[in-house]
């Protein structure tokens, strides 16, 4: 998926901020890298930008209701905490997404050293935060769209970014930055699960040229359990497979850029589905 540079940051301070960034290097695994990231980049800012404009802009307009059009228990009378909880979750959903993006971007590392450092310690908070507001969301809160066991995957999402959080910032503090490299990229991947789970839904529906093992009803079915389960667990594999490959021999390399080119080309479709049939028509 994403990869960084070896870290040369001179104090843990400086580690934390997570070197989330595009392998600089060069040759086809390098390569494929960054066509995904690219990918990701345009396919996430898309969303950031149809949260912003949809649930932004409905409470902007005085009809947070409007909400309801797309979630089961969006916004709900008399419910002050969970609506709050629910639109700081969107908020930070925006900001961790753009913090993200930033955070992979070597210029700014570069450039802009402080920027780089802050928005990581920003980026670490945030995340933590989104956890947590995801679990009351679905375990306390009641009314979640999905089955316990879509809950349990997103709870597993949850879990994962507050274990990568904690072992990346545990790394960084031991000055094991090679490790906390590892962390970053694995918390900046099940951070982006939410994601991961429209562009995959809206892939699994293109390529059956419907909604196949699922009641769009109910929002419920054997389908959307085991996407669920993959926002997490199958970006964290194809991550893992790209750690082995690049220290790995020519062939190990070769299978991982294969599969990255076709993480690129699923990515991009998927992007165009949930464009297309979710965020862009409610711009």
């Amino acid at each position: 998926m994403t990869s960084t540079m070896p870290s040369t940051a001179s104090s843990p301070a400086h580690a934390v901020a997570g070197r989330v960034s595009v392998t600089p290097g060069f040759g086809p695994l390098a390569f494929a890298a960054r066509a995904w990231f690219v990918a990701a980049a345009v396919g996430q800012g898309i969303f950031a930008l149809y949260v912003l404009v949809f649930y932004g802009g409905a409470v902007a307009s005085g009809h947070p209701e409007r909400w309801n059009d797309v979630l089961s228990r969006g916004h709900v009378p008399g419910d002050g905490v969970g609506n709050l909880v629910l639109g700081l979750h969107l908020l930070f959903a925006v900001q961790i997404i753009v913090g993200g993006i930033v955070q992979c971007l070597p210029a700014i590392r570069r450039r802009w050293p402080a920027l780089h450092r802050w928005n990581g310690r920003v980026y670490m908070l945030s995340a933590t935060t989104l956890a947590l507001g995801g679990l009351y969301l679905v375990w306390i809160r009641s009314g979640s769209a999905g089955d316990a066991v879509q809950h349990a995957g997103v709870s597993l999402d949850a879990l994962l970014i507050l274990v990568f959080a904690a072992l990346s910032w545990r790394a960084a503090r031991a000055r094991r930055f090679d490790a906390h490299r590892r962390w970053a990229l694995r918390l900046f991947l099940v951070v982006s699960g939410v994601w991961f789970f429209r562009i995959g839904l809206m892939l699994w529906i293109l390529a059956n040229r419907g909604p196949v093992g699922f009641d769009p009803e109910t929002f419920s079915g054997p389908a959307l359990n085991v996407i669920a389960f993959a926002q997490s667990l199958l970006p964290l594999a194809v991550l893992e497979l790209y750690f082995r490959a690049t220290a790995g021999g020519a062939g190990l390399r070769r299978m991982a850029t294969v599969i990255l080119w076709l993480c690129v080309l699923a990515t991009f479709a998927g992007i165009g589905a949930a464009t297309m049939l979710l965020w862009w028509p409610r711009l």
